[in-house]
């Protein structure tokens, strides 16, 4: 197996002014299921970046939109993802988008896609 980090990257969607309890909760829901498709894709990869510390990245965007494209692009590159829909009990409305887990995968990977988002 190549020697080259592995990490995963979480975006969050800034325009629902979600609260930062709010934005931590839909990060680690993200994280802990993007992980597990990842596990289940491909345990060297996930094992691999838990040895390496289970690296993370959050990132922002600005719209649905913007997340939506990645989510496309991500998919296209067959990477493991996971899309969190709230179920609307506090801040949001039911079914709202609210981030995007990638990963955990190669760095070279998921940089192409997102290493010019800036961090959340």
């Amino acid at each position: 197996m190549s020697s080259e980090d592995v990490k995963q990257v979480i975006i969050v969607r800034k325009d629902l002014k979600m609260g930062k309890g709010k934005i931590a909760i839909q990060v680690a829901h993200a994280s802990v299921s993007a992980a597990e498709i990842a596990k289940k894709e491909n345990i060297e990869v996930f094992q691999k970046w838990k040895a390496q510390g289970q690296a993370k990245i959050a990132v922002k965007v600005s719209s649905l939109t913007e997340l939506l494209k990645i989510r496309d692009m991500v998919d296209h590159l067959s990477l493991p993802f996971f899309v969190v829909e709230d179920r609307g009990l506090t801040q949001v409305e039911p079914g709202t988008v609210t981030c995007l887990g990638v990963g955990p995968v190669f760095s070279s990977k998921i940089d192409r896609i997102t290493k010019k988002l800036k961090l959340l």
